[in-house]
């Protein structure tokens, strides 16, 4: 005997399923809704040099998203991202600018640019190391830790100039350290290399979250921590590793933006974590831990970068923006909680009709 389903239960399984729909390309839409009002709003919004202008800050928040994405996925957060910006920038700065100092030898080292992004990347991957210790072996939550990290890591920054610029970054060739403005504003095959450099972090990072037993066991840490811990994963290695990555990303943020500008202010990058989490959660990413995509993280800031320069562009005073991303944050979390929820519901819908 063949029993038919009631048609009440038919609907609401349909308006579950498009509603599931419309949460999965929020991001898309969302963006297509911006593009549209500020091409309207703005009538300079749609040309070439704002267009370049939005992808210069896409970059940067793709890049601190990508790393903030693996930490949230793996079920903590880093607000110390902005600061690791700003203190990089002044290490490579201070690198190209005056060199290594050795006063009991009574030398001044200076390093080729190769050099200097590779120990200014060291310094980042360093930073989210010590995060990572904080939080395993110290057992500090992700939230103070990483908080007291974006305090000692400003102030180091301040410390480094005594709070002033690092200016005209082109090294001297006599020197050998010339070429820094070219990871800003250099292009290869018509292309800027900081979307170069963004690209392959995400391809990378996303290979690593789909096709190998590490991005697995992050998934796991975030999903289930003490289940991932009974089955075998390491989950302090997972955790130092995501942390590290994160410090990584964000320094390799701060040698882009010092590079774009050919200087180094020990302020670059306040705020920044924001965006971050912003791109992030945006792309959906749970807060929750044990969800998220780099291709979501990278559409997400897409979304924030059209959001802020668009504002700009028509006008919007800083504390409104700043009102504005806040509000976003809260939003795509009520959105992603109402997500977790249908989900759920399609579940226990799908088992019944079993």
């Amino acid at each position: 005997m063949i029993e038919l389903k009631p048609k009440r239960n038919r609907e609401s399984q349909t308006h579950v399923g498009i509603g599931m729909i419309l949460l999965k390309f929020r991001t898309f839409i969302a963006l297509i809704l911006l593009i549209v009002f500020f091409s309207f709003s703005a009538p300079n919004f749609l040309t070439s040099h704002s267009l370049i202008l939005i992808a210069s800050h896409v970059v940067l928040y793709a890049i601190l998203g990508i790393g903030m994405t693996y930490v949230i996925v793996a079920g903590g957060i880093d607000l110390s991202v902005g600061s690791i910006v700003g203190l990089s920038g002044m290490i490579a700065g201070g690198l190209i600018y005056e060199g290594l100092a050795l006063p009991m030898f009574g030398v001044k080292i200076f390093f080729n640019v190769f050099v200097v992004i590779l120990i200014t990347l060291m310094m980042g991957a360093l930073v989210g190391a010590v995060n990572g210790l904080l939080v395993t072996r110290f057992h500090v939550a992700p939230f103070i830790a990483t908080l007291g990290t974006l305090y000692v890591a400003r102030g180091a920054a301040m410390l480094r100039s005594n709070g002033e610029t690092f200016p005209n970054l082109v090294g001297d060739p006599g020197l050998g350290n010339t070429g820094f403005p070219v990871l800003g504003a250099g292009n290869l095959l018509g292309v800027p290399l900081p979307v170069w450099i963004m690209a392959i972090i995400g391809l990378i990072a996303a290979y690593i979250f789909k096709k190998t037993p590490l991005g697995w066991h992050i998934f796991a840490v975030g999903g289930n921590e003490k289940a991932a811990e009974l089955s075998g994963i390491r989950v302090k290695r997972v955790k130092m590793f995501v942390y590290m990555f994160s410090g990584f990303c964000a320094a390799m943020v701060g040698l882009i933006v010092s590079s774009q500008l050919v200087a180094a202010h020990p302020a670059t990058g306040e705020t920044w974590e924001l965006n971050a989490i912003a791109a992030a959660v945006l792309g959906g990413t749970s807060l929750a831990g044990g969800r998220g995509t780099i291709g979501g993280t990278i559409v997400g800031a897409f979304v924030i970068g059209v959001l802020s320069d668009g504002m700009v562009m028509i006008g919007v005073s800083e504390f409104w923006q700043m009102v504005i991303k806040g509000t976003v944050i809260v939003l795509a979390v009520i959105v992603d909680q109402i997500q977790r929820n249908l989900q759920n519901k399609l579940v226990l819908q799908s088992r019944s009709a079993a």
